[in-house]
């Protein structure tokens, strides 16, 4: 539990701070600024702690129970985001003409024991901002979203995703306290709070006339996601190094057999297809199937739409068949109309499969908007591709298959730079050592003569262990997310090959370790820690071997 909750607060965090939140941050920082004391000379300290409390309890309990609870009143999935829309339209209003705001107040004066701050409602703006906000889809807020859709609510979802809206809050908190900040040091702040809050008010009816028009998804698009890098690590923090069902790695620079292609089931709606009618659950001999997850709403769906477009039509007529299979992120993308409004203002005319339920997100085990899995004619995943790019290596191994399955066959002129590819495969070969678990049952790098188990086992003496593997040396005790050392000399070495190594360790004590002749020491404290072994970004190639006093465990060792 308090790891998720350790989780989502970083999920929470990258969000607060990634491009999809720029188009917030005036109605923030204005909000902040609008928030007057009662006496209307100063604005309220507690303003901007209300918005932000508001925005986590209605961000929360959308995102965990509003799908069910909509299901059960017999209202669209859509209704609790145009009626976001439409409140936030009418507090504008409410700001730029006082009438207004006391008629939307005369409902609460009735309920109210004793005379409280006008600007109070600072907690309802809040939880109207929450109904209307739609973050970036980050590996976390995919985990609450799904859990939510489909109804798999427990304690542990739960505490992901409050920690997570809190994340989401901390930034936005700080900008609405630059806000009132601002307005705390304007001189006269009475003569001009009238302009401040018609500004504030202009800019909230434009950011839901601009939710209407999608206008904040295309600022987001035409930002790069500067977080990516961010989102990856709390991704392996959350689901591993390999989620899912398939037994290959993602992004793979050569084809694999990663298992057969689940059943595209439980589908709502079919969209550019014949009549509307399902896609035959085969591939058509001598194909290949590309079967992307998205959403529409999912700003890296949107920048990756285009690429998949591209190679449908040029490849469509050559055997290559593309299915977008939409799995709503949000209860207001379960509606077939709205994701086919969706699919229309990308531009995408290959077959859509409306995967309201989650039931082929499910059968795939997938976890991530957007992710790609290539098919090949006989049913086999050949490749995975997770998150946004990677188009010039997907198209190399669409051309591979196609000329495996159809000898003789004349392509056409790939429409991606190799030299993309190429980058990559460079990048690749300068790569870090995958995530290594330090525990037997995700240690799949592990290479010792003795088996690594849980509890207490003497492992030995050990070698040198190869590029990427490591080894034990002496008693080690395990157990399901650590090891710690059991008698003196106990050591794991690990053949490193990275520019950076971080060792996660816990517990009261002190880790040795030795590189290239040189030995270091390092103190441990507290919760679990990732420890920068070797600073410095120089590529580093050896064996790492590491040491624990008594009371630290070992946890994993992460690179970059």
């Amino acid at each position: 539990m308090f790891s998720q909750i350790l989780i989502g607060l970083f999920g929470g965090l990258i969000t607060g701070v990634s491009p999809c939140i720029l188009p917030m941050l005036p109605i923030i920082f204005l909000a902040g600024a609008t928030g007057a004391s009662s006496d209307g000379k100063s604005p309220s300290r507690k303003y901007p702690l209300l918005v932000t409390l508001g925005l986590v309890v209605s961000f929360t309990t959308v995102t965990l129970l509003g799908s069910t609870v909509l299901s059960l009143l017999g209202l669209p999935q859509d209704f609790i985001r145009w009626a976001g829309v439409a409140l936030l339209a009418l507090i504008g209003v409410s700001l730029m003409i006082p009438k207004v705001e006391e008629w939307l107040e005369k409902p609460f004066a009735r309920i109210r024991m004793k005379q409280v701050d006008k600007r109070s409602n600072g907690f309802v703006f809040g939880l109207v901002l929450g109904t209307a906000y739609v973050p970036c889809a980050g590996p976390v807020l995919a985990a609450i979203s799904v859990a939510g859709s489909t109804g798999r609510v427990g304690a542990e979802t739960a505490a992901l995703a409050i920690s997570f809206a809190v994340g989401v809050a901390v930034p936005l908190f700080f900008f609405a306290l630059a806000g009132r900040g601002v307005t705390e040091r304007v001189k006269g702040y009475r003569k001009r709070q009238r302009g401040i809050r018609m500004a504030a008010g202009g800019a909230m009816i434009a950011l839901a006339a601009g939710i209407v028009f999608d206008l904040p998804a295309r600022i987001q698009r035409a930002l790069p996601d500067y977080t990516a890098n961010l989102q990856r690590a709390a991704d392996k923090y959350l689901h591993g190094e390999q989620p899912g069902k398939f037994t290959c790695s993602p992004d793979s620079p050569e084809l694999a057999d990663c298992g057969r292609q689940p059943a595209i089931t439980g589908i709502a709606a079919w969209f550019n297809t014949p009549g509307g009618r399902a896609l035959e659950h085969n591939v058509p001999a001598g194909g290949v199937r590309l079967v992307d997850f998205w959403a529409y709403s999912c700003i890296n769906c949107q920048r990756s739409a285009p690429g998949i477009e591209k190679l449908y039509k040029a490849y469509r007529d050559y055997g290559f068949q593309a299915v977008g299979v939409h799995s709503p992120e949000y209860a207001f993308e379960k509606e077939p109309e709205n994701v086919k409004g969706g699919a229309q203002k990308l531009g995408i005319t290959y077959p859509v499969a409306v995967d309201s339920d989650l039931k082929t997100w499910n059968a795939f085990d997938n976890h991530y908007w957007p992710a790609h899995y290539l098919v090949d004619a006989q049913g086999k995943v050949r490749h995975i591709h997770y998150g946004e790019n990677g188009e010039a290596r997907t198209e190399r191994l669409i051309r591979e298959l196609l000329a495996k399955q159809n000898p003789g066959k004349k392509l056409p002129d790939p429409v991606f730079s190799n030299k993309d590819d190429s980058k990559a495969d460079a990048a690749r070969a300068e790569e870090a050592n995958p995530e290594t678990y330090l525990f037997p049952d995700r240690a799949r790098y592990y290479d010792g003569k003795v088996p690594f188990a849980e509890g207490t086992v003497d492992y030995g003496l050990s070698d040198d262990p190869k590029p990427g593997k490591f080894n034990l040396s002496g008693k080690w005790t395990a157990d399901g997310e650590s090891a710690a050392p059991a008698s003196e000399g106990a050591s794991v070495k690990l053949g490193l090959h990275s520019r950076r190594v971080y060792l996660v360790a816990s517990g009261k004590g002190e880790i040795t370790y030795t590189f290239q002749g040189r030995s270091y020491t390092r103190k441990v404290e507290g919760i679990p820690n990732a420890i920068d072994l070797l600073p410095g970004d120089a590529a580093k190639r050896g064996t790492l071997t590491v040491a624990a006093s008594g009371g630290v465990r070992l946890h994993s060792f992460t690179f970059g």
